[in-house]
């Protein structure tokens, strides 16, 4: 799969299970919600995630990562990913963060409430540079 085609699926479909690996080497997976968003590096997918979170402190030591991108229906299209991944911090993930909540849900009634919970919640934003995309086949 090209990894245009798997990124165009990603800004359809939001759900998604990552994969990061622990300190052992064994992983550790996390539900998650994505979306895909244009850089100066070229279009990679997005989440957004606590400063706490296990797969954070995972990406940290080992940024190598996994998505499976599930379609509504389970039983649906999906696809995998595999890339490397950035982790972008506050303050620096503020309007990161915006953009985010804007690509996935529109307009927030109230933008500086939206901003204060992300400070309060310590919420960074996880930007994945994808470098392989499949399946090429299905069954």
């Amino acid at each position: 799969m090209e990894i245009a085609d798997a990124l165009e699926f990603v800004r359809e479909q939001h759900n998604a299970v990552m994969l990061t690996y622990r300190r052992d080497g064994s992983a550790q997976l996390s539900p998650i919600t994505c979306d895909v968003a244009s850089t100066a590096a070229g279009d990679r997918i997005v989440i957004s995630t606590r400063e706490t979170a296990l797969k954070v402190k995972n990406l940290r030591r080992d940024p190598r990562v996994s998505l499976c991108v599930l379609a509504e229906k389970f039983y649906g299209s999906w696809i995998q990913v595999d890339g490397t991944a950035e982790i972008v911090s506050l303050p620096d993930a503020l309007e990161l963060l915006v953009d985010y909540y804007r690509g996935l849900r529109g307009e927030h009634p109230d933008w500086d409430e939206y901003r204060a919970a992300m400070v309060a919640d310590q919420r960074c934003i996880v930007r994945i540079t994808v470098e392989r995309a499949g399946p090429d086949t299905s069954g």
